[in-house]
């Protein structure tokens, strides 16, 4: 294991760990029931492992598959395809992963630009497509003749015209710039001690989401993990406490994370074997300490928001 700078908190496994976490991985090759892959990481291929998962059992489902770009996951090669290939490709997994989906799922499905264009006829052929969500990655690289790739795509979609939605839980906590009062009383925020606040309706714009990076402990050398926040922003909008939450592309184990720290139930899909690891120690981890970066006491906060307030507080009890 590479030695890391004393800030660095990149989590990562040491060979005794992958030796350990690697006895507590699912191998499915049979049908299993409920119980058995209930708050479970399991191995394997998708296209292998899902036809072995029951019937009607997820709630939610959080489908972040390989982009269509040629892209080097620890050694899986993942490469680009043709257009209608990918297309096909992305097809055959929504018709594996519909049977495990019940009557009034909520499927989230993430996507680059480029893949969103791709995705979207074969999700509205599936689903009803209810919006699509834009968050700011924060980062990206440069291009001479070009805009910069720093945004990506998130299509929200319901099996059934019936699903759960609870916007209270999303609501974003802003600072205000402008104080408006009716009749010298604050209009729809509130004054506190260090500064004026909104609880605003989640849009589909979301520009408080902070990329994991290295001292973050949330992190991992996953090329592209998503931060918990984003994830939590889903399954609390759209499922409840104890329900279930499917990721087949599982990665680093954000989506089990977040579902384990919110009080869903969750299973995953990863074919990377050290990927594995690092989602089972991360869901250790989260036995000790549930906070999700950004979202403090049931409210998310824009971001940098929270950490201003508090050294701004800090300052004035000095």
């Amino acid at each position: 294991m590479k030695r890391k700078a004393p800030r660095n908190r990149t989590l990562c496994c040491d060979y005794e760990e992958f030796i350990e976490f690697s006895t507590q991985l699912l191998h499915l090759n049979n049908t299993a029931n409920i119980s058995d892959i209930q708050n479970r990481v399991m191995l394997g291929d998708i296209f292998e492992t899902v036809s072995h998962l029951p019937k009607s059992f997820v709630d939610l489902l959080i489908l972040d598959p390989p982009y269509n770009r040629s892209k080097n996951y620890h050694g899986y090669l993942f490469k680009q395809k043709e257009l209608e290939d990918y297309q096909q490709w992305f097809h055959e997994i929504i018709e594996l992963l519909k049977p495990v989906l019940k009557k009034q799922a909520t499927v989230y499905v993430c996507a680059d630009w480029k893949t969103s264009a791709l995705i979207l006829p074969v999700l509205k052929s599936h689903f009803y497509v209810r919006n699509r969500i834009t968050w700011e990655r924060e980062k990206g690289r440069g291009a001479k003749k070009n805009w910069k790739n720093n945004t990506e795509d998130i299509w929200f979609c319901t099996s059934s015209k019936t699903y759960n939605f609870d916007v209270e839980a999303v609501k974003l906590k802003r600072k205000v710039i402008a104080s408006y009062t009716v009749n010298g009383k604050p209009k729809d925020w509130q004054k506190e001690d260090t500064g004026n606040y909104r609880l605003t309706h989640p849009s589909n714009i979301w520009t408080d989401i902070t990329v994991p990076f290295w001292s973050m402990p949330e992190n991992t050398e996953h090329p592209t993990q998503k931060p918990e926040k984003l994830i939590a922003k889903l399954i609390l909008a759209s499922s409840n406490p104890g329900d279930m939450v499917f990721d087949p592309f599982l990665g680093s184990g954000t989506t089990a994370v977040a579902a384990k720290k919110l009080g869903r139930q969750f299973c995953g899909i990863e074919l990377n074997r050290e990927y594995c690891c690092w989602a089972l120690k991360r869901l250790d981890l989260a036995e000790q300490n549930r906070a999700i970066q950004g979202y403090i006491d049931g409210i998310f906060w824009e971001r940098n928001t929270f950490d201003e307030n508090i050294r701004n507080k800090k300052k004035r009890e000095k």
